[in-house]
């Protein structure tokens, strides 16, 4: 049953902060923690997750509010959880930012919080929301409002994300899900197929392929495949619904192909990137970026960028497989980045975002793109369109000016043949020769593509160079990341991992704005009226509720008090 967690509105008369000497106590007082409590703790929306929890009648849930904190302090901190609740435990810092009054009070245990990212994760699946996500949407959209933030102007970037697992080369990963499912089958099942199993579960898979010459690896694959092949047809159908055999029936039908009975190893060229990399992270695949070889997902985000602005905020976050370019995980962001800032009207990108349906589709939101870097081999003679109207452009390049006339498909410009003679860079220049003049053929898409790569040139200089800050940004998140892996695998984990990160990075920059601006915390408390009016209004609801209770029931009015009290504690 869900219940919001309102103790943390007052405190006990004997809390432990009241018993703190008043040095202590002011220091307290400008700790990250204790502001942690009132800009991040105190504003999470517990109503968000009632939808995770039961409506009949039964346990109510460990603090929502406290867990969701939990995991971006854990985040924050760098905490494994064996840190986060020795922390919660001992620590007095960390238990003013959960709203925490008694030193021996601990608000969920260690299955609670991994039950309840379960939770998560299952609603997830079952309807695509995440719960995490507008958790920080709303608080950012607060941060936003409350400092004032111009978000019309913003940059974004990328970082990868590589997943806590092993590097498995194709057949030790082959070898590896066949040890795996024969410790998930009955004992029964383990006696009975002992024979075929044995030249695998001798060794661990490492030490299989140890042993294995370099000249064996075909021959390897193909008696792997057949065993593939047996364990499909035998035992598949008795153990479908376990994942293990679920996991083994996808490596079976990416590696191999069967026909009329036959089984045949895929070449190296018929695999993708998506192919499973790890049966313990069914959502990493597989990418080389830069010359940077990365297993796992990857991490967008974007961020307020306007000059004036005194700090900058994270916007947007997002998590997708790393195999994914940046202009498809930008053309899946846009329209929620402008449903989240409506006044964005100027992005600012590196060439890895430009794309035809990221143009249009900007074209339709109103947004100007700032492309700081061109993908691919710049053209040696550039060539402008400038849109007159709907359907009439003006091509400049750097000698001449013309108009364009439309085809049946397409636009054309015609250039001036005897002009076009003396350009030096005649030989390089995109038009067409013809016999009496030169053209250039383009479409609508010609012209965006054109207007995104010049439009850097088109804004005064102080704003061209407004996206490079966006690399600290990235590096907030790969700080995090020991060895550059993340600590957790899976995509809903690295979900939760970087809207924690990003709740806490947003955090980090109004805290220090605080700090740097000691007139400006009054607006920090500046709600001090809203929770004295919402801590009265949960005191007395009850009082309320009973005095209804009473005008209804007549009759034995104390004993209907009595049970209703006793339900309600």
């Amino acid at each position: 049953m869900f219940k919001k967690n309102i103790s943390h509105l007052q405190n006990d008369m004997f809390s432990f902060f009241d018993t703190l000497p008043k040095a202590t106590q002011k220091e307290i007082r400008q700790s990250p923690e204790y502001h942690f409590y009132h800009l991040i703790f105190s504003k999470i929306n517990e109503a968000l997750f009632s939808d995770l929890y039961s409506d009949e009648k039964s346990r109510p849930n460990a603090p929502i509010n406290c867990m969701v904190a939990s995991l971006i302090l854990k985040e924050r901190k760098q905490w494994s959880y064996e840190q986060l609740f020795e922390n919660i435990k001992f620590n007095l810092l960390t238990k003013i930012a959960l709203g925490l009054n008694q030193i021996g009070e601990m608000p969920f245990c260690p299955a609670s919080i991994f039950n309840f990212q379960n939770r998560l994760n299952d609603h997830f699946v079952a309807t695509g929301e995440d719960v995490l996500e507008n958790v920080f949407d709303e608080l950012t959209d607060e941060q936003l409002k409350k400092l004032k933030l111009k978000t019309n102007i913003q940059r974004c970037d990328s970082t990868l994300a590589a997943s806590n697992i092993r590097n498995y080369s194709r057949l030790q990963l082959m070898v590896e899900m066949i040890i795996r499912i024969y410790r998930v089958l009955s004992e029964k099942d383990q006696k009975s197929f002992k024979d075929q199993f044995a030249p695998y579960i001798k060794d661990s898979s490492g030490q299989y392929i140890y042993k294995l010459k370099g000249g064996d690896l075909p021959h390897e694959l193909e008696k792997v495949g057949q065993m593939y092949h047996w364990i499909y047809q035998k035992l598949y159908s008795q153990y479908a619904n376990v994942l293990v055999f679920q996991t083994f029936k996808r490596v079976y039908t990416e590696h191999f192909t069967v026909i009329k009975d036959k089984i045949t190893v895929k070449t190296s060229d018929e695999l993708n990137s998506s192919c499973l990399q790890s049966p313990d992270d069914l959502d990493a695949t597989y990418r080389n970026k830069n010359g940077r070889q990365s297993k796992g997902q990857t991490i967008h985000a974007s961020e307020t960028a306007h000059p004036d602005n005194q700090l900058n905020l994270i916007t947007d976050v997002a998590v997708s497989p790393n195999n994914e370019d940046d202009s498809q995980i930008l053309q899946q962001r846009l329209e929620k980045m402008k449903q989240k800032t409506p006044e964005l009207d100027e992005l600012h990108q590196d060439g890895g975002y430009g794309s035809q349906t990221n143009d249009e589709t900007c074209e339709q939101l109103g947004i100007q793109v700032i492309q700081t870097a061109v993908r691919g081999t710049q053209s040696v003679v550039q060539i402008e369109i400038d849109q007159v109207s709907d359907d009439s452009y003006q091509v400049h390049c750097p000698l001449q000016t013309a108009e364009s006339s439309q085809t049946r498909t397409r636009y054309k410009a015609d250039f001036d043949l005897s002009v076009c003679q003396q350009c030096p860079h005649r030989t390089a220049c995109p038009t067409i020769a013809m016999k009496n003049n030169r053209v250039l053929y383009f479409s609508h898409a010609d012209f965006l593509n054109k207007k995104r790569q010049s439009a850097i040139r088109k804004i005064p200089k102080e704003r061209r160079h407004l996206r490079n800050n966006v690399e600290s940004t990235m590096r907030e998140f790969t700080c995090k990341m020991p060895q550059k892996k993340l600590r957790v695998r899976g995509a809903f984990k690295t979900a939760v991992f970087a809207y924690s990160v990003a709740i806490s990075v947003n955090f980090g920059r109004i805290y220090r704005y605080y700090m740097a601006n000691p007139h400006e915390l009054k607006r920090l408390f500046s709600n001090f009226w809203f929770f004295l009016v919402k801590i009265l209004k949960e005191r007395f609801s009850f009082f309320n509720y009973q005095k209804q209770i009473y005008k209804t029931h007549t009759k034995q009015p104390y004993l209907r008090f009595s049970a209703v009290y006793c339900d309600c504690n």
